[in-house]
């Protein structure tokens, strides 16, 4: 590690946290999302879009990619998996999250449990009936420059909380949002955008 990548005991490190989009944002990209962050640093952000499903499934990305599902083909519940819209970032590139980490090729390990895999050996290992226990694919990922997510959340964008992989990998798309803001003890009807009067 060099002196510019060293983390102060002040810099902000959201690495394994879920980043709640507050219902005040109306970003048409990350309004309404939960996102995972994969990495944070001085340099920035990275992260994958959680519960925002493109209309293609895991078996559709594998056609397209020219892989075969091993595991009973088309009737295994991971080929029924929506593929997520992971973010804007390289969107015509595909990513895996998934636990336990493993060894890819071109792996970021963000928890002794979780890493964020861009090679095509963790697909090969899915199709093949060898890969991980637990997976979320997505297209493209969520990424910020050097102290944009930190401008962002002073501006009231984004909550955080630490994450929970049950709430990542087990929960439907739909009850995402609504967990992890309870995670931080707060009732989502209790964050509406727009202030009432009685």
């Amino acid at each position: 590690m060099t002196d510019d990548e060293t983390v102060s005991p002040l810099d902000l490190n959201l690495t394994n946290h879920f980043l709640i989009a507050m219902p005040s944002m109306q970003d048409p990209v990350f309004g309404g999302t939960v996102v995972y962050l994969c990495e944070h640093s001085r340099r920035g952000a990275m992260g994958m879009v959680i519960n925002r499903p493109t209309d293609m499934t895991v078996s559709g990305l594998f056609d397209r990619i020219d892989l075969k599902l091993e595991i009973i083909p088309d009737s295994h519940p991971i080929g029924r998996q929506p593929v997520m819209f992971g973010g804007p970032v390289q969107d015509d590139r595909g990513f895996v999250l998934h636990t336990p980490a493993g060894k890819y090729s071109s792996s970021l390990k963000v928890t002794d449990e979780i890493a964020f895999t861009t090679s095509r050996d963790v697909l090969e290992a899915i199709a093949a009936g060898e890969g991980p226990a637990h997976v979320l694919m997505s297209i493209g990922y969520a990424g910020w420059g050097a102290g944009q997510l930190e401008r962002e959340i002073l501006a009231n964008g984004w909550l955080t909380v630490p994450a929970r992989a049950d709430i990542l990998f087990d929960l439907p798309l739909e009850q995402r949002f609504h967990a992890a803001i309870k995670l931080l003890g707060i009732d989502p009807v209790m964050l509406a955008s727009d202030a009432g009067h009685a």
